[in-house]
Parts: C-alpha cells; sequence; structure tokens
C-alpha cells in the first residue's frame, strides 16, 4: 500500500547512523592490527605470507562472537575503519564475493546445505559495530522465506520503469510493492539458481554498493538491510535490499500490509539521479 501522506505524521522522523566517535575509532575489533580481538580467523583473502590473526588480509571472516545458530560467521570487508558497504571500490566488494562463496562451500563440505548472507548497517538496523561487516549463517535446509518465493524476481525485474542502474547481466530495481521506501532487488538479468557458484554474485554485490551511495546522496546515511536469496523458489538468485526508513508496526507485523510513503516510481527516479563515487 502507497500512502505519500504517512510521511508527514508525528514522530515520522527517519532514523540515521551517527558519526563515529573516539571510542569507536580506538575501540573497533575488525580493524586491521587488533585481530586477537576476535574469534581466530577461519578465512581470509589476500593472505599471501602473514600468519593467521595477524595483519596482512583484505577480507578476513571469524565466528561470531554471540552467534544465534549452530554455526555463524562475520566477513569482515575491509582492514580499513570503513563504515559502509558504499564506502569500498569496486575491487573491495569483489573480495567480499569471494569470500562468501568460499565459505558457502565449506559450509556445504560439513553438511550445511544453505547459507544466509546478511548485511546489517546501522545499529537501527541490527548492526552492534560499525566497521562494514556481512554475516552468514550455516543453515541445515533453506528457511521458509526462500522456499516459498515463486516468480517473483522475473516479474520485479520486468519493470524497466523501475529499473535504477544496471551493470553487464545484472540490475538494480525499485520493488514495485515496496515494505519500505527505496526497497531494491538486485539480481541476474537471466535466472541462476546458485549466487555463490555464480560469476555475477560481485557484480550484485557491486551494485548493493553502488545503491548504497546513491541513497546516501538523497536521503543521508540511513540503515539497511540486506539479505542473499539463492536456490529461491523460482531458482533464481538475488539481493534484497530494505532501506530502515520506517518502523514496522502492528499493521505490518500483525496483517502483513506493509505501508510504504514513498511511490517506486519516485523511488527509482530519486536514486537514479543520485551521486555513485565511492568514499575512501
Amino acid at each position: 500500500m502507497i500512502a505519500p501522506g504517512r510521511a508527514h505524521r508525528p514522530g515520522a522522523g527517519r532514523a540515521r547512523i551517527g558519526p563515529a566517535t573516539p571510542d569507536e575509532l580506538e575501540q573497533c575489533p575488525f580493524c586491521e592490527g587488533r585481530e586477537d580481538r576476535t574469534p581466530r580467523e577461519t578465512f581470509a583473502v589476500g593472505r599471501t605470507g602473514s600468519r593467521p590473526d595477524t595483519p596482512g588480509w583484505r577480507v578476513r571472516v571469524v565466528p561470531n562472537l554471540y552467534p544465534a545458530f549452530e554455526r555463524q560467521e562475520v566477513v569482515v570487508h575491509t582492514p580499513r575503519h570503513a563504515r559502509s558497504l558504499g564506502e569500498l571500490d569496486d575491487g573491495e566488494v569483489a573480495d567480499v564475493a569471494v569470500a562468501w562463496a568460499a565459505r558457502a562451500e565449506a559450509a556445504r563440505a560439513r553438511g550445511f546445505s544453505y547459507v544466509h548472507a546478511v548485511i546489517n548497517e546501522g545499529r537501527d538496523a541490527g548492526a552492534s559495530l560499525a566497521h562494514t561487516h556481512s554475516q552468514l549463517v550455516w543453515l541445515r535446509e533453506p528457511p521458509p522465506a526462500v522456499t516459498q518465493e515463486r516468480g517473483a524476481v522475473m516479474d520485479v525485474l520486468g519493470h524497466d520503469e523501475l529499473r535504477v542502474v544496471e551493470r553487464g547481466r545484472v540490475a538494480a530495481v525499485a520493488h514495485p510493492a515496496g515494505r519500505a521506501p527505496y526497497e531494491l532487488l538486485v539480481a541476474p538479468l537471466e535466472a541462476e539458481a546458485d549466487a555463490f557458484a555464480s560469476e555475477q554474485l560481485a557484480t550484485a554485490l557491486q551494485l548493493v554498493a553502488e545503491t548504497i551511495r546513491r541513497l546516501r546522496a538523497v536521503e543521508g546515511p540511513v540503515p539497511w538491510n540486506a539479505w542473499l536469496h539463492t536456490f529461491a523458489g523460482d531458482g533464481h538468485w538475488h539481493l534484497e535490499l530494505l532501506p530502515r526508513l520506517t518502523v514496522f508496526a502492528g499493521i505490518e507485523l500483525g496483517a502483513e500490509i506493509y505501508v510504504n510513503t514513498l511511490a517506486p516510481e519516485e523511488a527509482a527516479e530519486r536514486l537514479r539521479a543520485g551521486a555513485v563515487s565511492a568514499v575512501a
């Protein structure tokens, strides 16, 4: 349901990600040189001569210190203190895709058939640390949200007027039935089942980073969540990006009727006009 007037109701202010504090910069356990502040790494990209759990990596994977599941890992996206995926360049984002694929292969070898990859950015989106990172949840079977999907991805991609940006054979599209302003779907234009085996995964993550830069140009540093659905019910893997610009209340949570204050056509137009340069 699209209801633009709801954006002007009392108390409808939007969450923002605040600036880094001195304590954050001094204490962040994900920065290079502080490897002893995390569990022992399970994988790293870019480590050529250095020992594990020492400097000399580009992407680092460690067990989650406070797991909610049997196996849950944190992928630290960069050794420098970047606070958003949108601050990474294409090469850095491609390294994240390498780590995701490698850990998915390791999970499957250990009997976990599904890896749920998520990015939470900002405290209002569930992130406890600001340093850009993602999480990989190892599951014995696909979650219901994946197995129950049927045919939605190709339908969304067919809305050319909602397309925000395209790279190669991957597109980012404003969702025609978005649950919140600027909800996006990022997917290959041709169906592929397995994201972790796809050569398009890095491009898709790069498009997520680019759309975050566009979103920041339009709305500022807002919190957001993204997640990967692979082996989806319709056989078409994709990434879903949901900015946290509204609070889901009883209507949304109880009736699953989502009240969106921004029409998808307007969202796509604003994002197409947004700046896209990476921030170092």
